[in-house]
């Protein structure tokens, strides 16, 4: 009966451990996400700002234009502003995805010592 205990005192032990270790990572991918999404929240509101001073320029713009060439002109300027803004906007989006990702499969794998998934 003894060597049952012993045996059941090592395993409680062992399955103690893992669940700490278990807890450890998800803290510390737990603080990646709050991380990351704190990137992208301070991202959206500088985006916010940036389109309402866009939007400014632009109305500044139309509202001096003293032909029609300068309000095709200022919007021409706008446009362009505008795809740029989008498309560095769509490059943090891709970047924060892949965030995400790598930050779930930290968290679903056993840190790669054997190639399994944790259950």
């Amino acid at each position: 009966m003894s060597s049952y205990q012993a045996e059941l005192t090592k395993v409680s032990k062992t399955v103690q451990k893992q669940i700490a270790e278990t807890e450890e990572k998800i803290g510390e991918v737990q603080n990646e996400f709050a991380k990351t999404l704190d990137v992208m929240n301070r991202a959206a509101m500088s985006r916010a700002t940036a389109e309402i001073e866009l939007s400014l320029k632009l109305s500044q713009k139309l509202s001096t234009a003293r032909s029609p060439s300068d309000a095709l002109l200022a919007c021409q300027e706008w446009l362009t502003e505008e795809i740029k803004a989008r498309t560095e906007d769509t490059r943090q989006f891709m970047t924060n995805c892949q965030r995400f990702m790598t930050e779930g499969t930290r968290l679903f794998s056993d840190g790669g010592s054997n190639g399994r998934m944790s259950r």
